[in-house]
């Protein structure tokens, strides 16, 4: 039940598709063979939801999604996870669910998505009391999430009203404008999660400190993702950075949401926000581990091993 939440997220749904071993450089209409391949649960809102649960939190996830085999598969590893999902939709044979093919090269990667029934959701599919008793909201892709602008910020706002707090992480904007909702949004955000990319393109800004300058005023709490280099955080006037964790990594895919995992957990729990980046970076590390975003968090004597040798802050 939504009474025993702590967190409800809002979001997309799909499996991610991943093809390793192939060169940045790929002829056309040659086939060309892989290395290896994996499918795993996708999606930035669906990866955090999952491995927010196997943290401890109570998580619910309302998304849509269709009635096909990629859509089962999905939900059945969000329930698999702990995830209360009684409130997704699931849509008529003509909806498909979403996917997204991963083409990794290195330390970058081609993400190819097709958003599926995700974009026909509105604010009016929505139970706004199931929404409103939990003690937190969380909005990742706000660029996916095209059916939820157009009432999204009275949502929002709504919700602080009742006392929750918010969280977004916006992830890329394919048509790169970085306007429109997320202006009308950023007032009501309590902790903002972007990678550094993200945050130089919402705020037209040349360097991280320069942004961060430009946030720190609309703001509370600003978490920036950083890869190797770990994470800068922004809290008021107090800027600092959390050290990265050092793993020898098998896959990086799903590290930022997995970040915001460990990070929220933390929060959630009371934290210090130095405390919150570095439980951000322990979970952000272990996802590296094996291949998605949440199968290293699927073997949970493997998490509890590694989140206890690290001093992990919160509940498992």
């Amino acid at each position: 039940m939504a009474d025993f939440l702590d967190v409800i997220i809002v979001g997309e749904v799909n499996l991610d598709l991943i093809l390793y071993g192939l060169e940045e450089s790929i002829p056309l209409d040659r086939e060309i063979l892989a290395t290896g391949f994996e499918m795993t649960l996708g999606s930035s809102s669906a990866i955090l939801a999952h491995n927010l649960a196997v943290l401890g939190r109570r998580v619910g996830f309302v998304t849509r999604y269709g009635s096909d085999a990629m859509g089962q598969i999905a939900m059945e590893r969000l329930t698999e996870g702990g995830v209360e999902t009684s409130r997704s939709i699931k849509c008529g044979e003509s909806a498909k669910t979403g996917v997204s093919i991963l083409l990794p090269h290195g330390s970058s990667r081609r993400i190819l998505t097709y958003p599926g029934a995700m974009f026909a959701m509105t604010v009016e599919d929505l139970d706004l009391e199931y929404l409103a008793s939990a003690r937190h909201f969380h909005l990742s892709s706000l660029f996916l999430l095209r059916g939820l602008h157009a009432g999204l910020p009275a949502l929002v706002r709504e919700l602080k009203r009742r006392g929750l707090t918010v969280s977004l992480d916006t992830n890329d904007d394919p048509d790169n404008r970085w306007n429109g909702v997320l202006r009308e949004l950023l007032p009501f955000v309590d902790i903002l999660l972007p990678n550094e990319n993200e945050i130089l393109a919402m705020t037209s800004s040349g360097t991280l400190e320069q942004a961060l300058d430009r946030l720190s005023g609309q703001v509370p709490l600003i978490a920036v993702k950083c890869g190797r280099r770990g994470a800068v955080v922004q809290q008021g006037r107090h800027r600092f950075v959390a050290q990265p964790l050092a793993v020898n990594p098998v896959d990086t895919i799903g590290a930022g949401d997995s970040f915001n995992a460990g990070f929220l957990t933390a929060w959630l729990a009371g934290a210090a926000a130095e405390s919150c980046a570095r439980a951000g970076n322990i979970t952000g590390a272990f996802s590296t581990l094996k291949p998605g975003g949440t199968e290293a968090f699927r073997d949970r004597a493997a998490v509890t091993a590694f989140l206890r040798t690290h001093r992990f802050h919160g509940s498992v």
